[in-house]
């Protein structure tokens, strides 16, 4: 008679974080985690070494803290900032818009339908006199007033759109103060 198999299950250690990983995963961040999240809003594009040289870290141990912060959702993306004027969309608009009804169903066809509005950059629901503001960016009048008649007037539940083109830009960033 043979004696019986023992089977033992074992599981893959990928697949489920270690505690020290979960924990590190949602822990306030400190001095460094900071320093490194300055250094990459001021440029994105700078290599882990590079990184790891302006916050006093090794590389290693820069590039476990980045992806942490990447796993804690404090870095969302790495983007470059593109110069509008040189891409032919120098001029800024704000836009204001009122709907005729503030039902949960035209907010969001209105939303649904801002999305796909040509050089929008920003659409935002806000409390006073407009229920969203939206900044697109467009060439010059001519292509201002085109889209303003193909696209703007014909957003779903719109009552009223107020446009507020930009004379001059005082400040834009993208940085956030840490």
């Amino acid at each position: 008679m043979a004696s019986p198999t023992r089977t033992t299950k074992v599981r893959s250690a990928s697949k489920r974080p270690r505690p020290a990983e979960t924990r590190e995963a949602t822990a306030p961040i400190d001095r460094i985690d900071k320093a490194i999240l300055r250094q990459l809003q001021r440029d994105a594009s700078l290599s882990n070494v590079a990184l790891s040289a302006k916050v006093n870290l090794s590389p290693p141990a820069c590039l476990r803290r980045v992806e942490r912060l990447k796993q804690m959702g404090l870095i969302t993306g790495i983007v470059a900032l593109l110069n509008p004027r040189a891409l032919d969309a120098g001029m800024l608009v704000m836009i204001g818009v009122v709907l005729d009804r503030s039902t949960p169903e035209s907010f969001a066809h209105f939303e649904k339908a801002a999305a796909k509005v040509s050089g929008c950059m920003e659409c935002h629901v806000v409390t006073g006199e407009f229920d969203y503001f939206m900044l697109i960016r467009t060439r010059d009048n001519d292509s201002f007033n085109q889209l303003h008649a193909e696209q703007l007037l014909h957003l779903p539940g719109v009552r009223q759109i107020r446009s507020f083109l930009v004379l001059k830009q005082v400040l834009s960033t993208t940085q956030f103060p840490i």
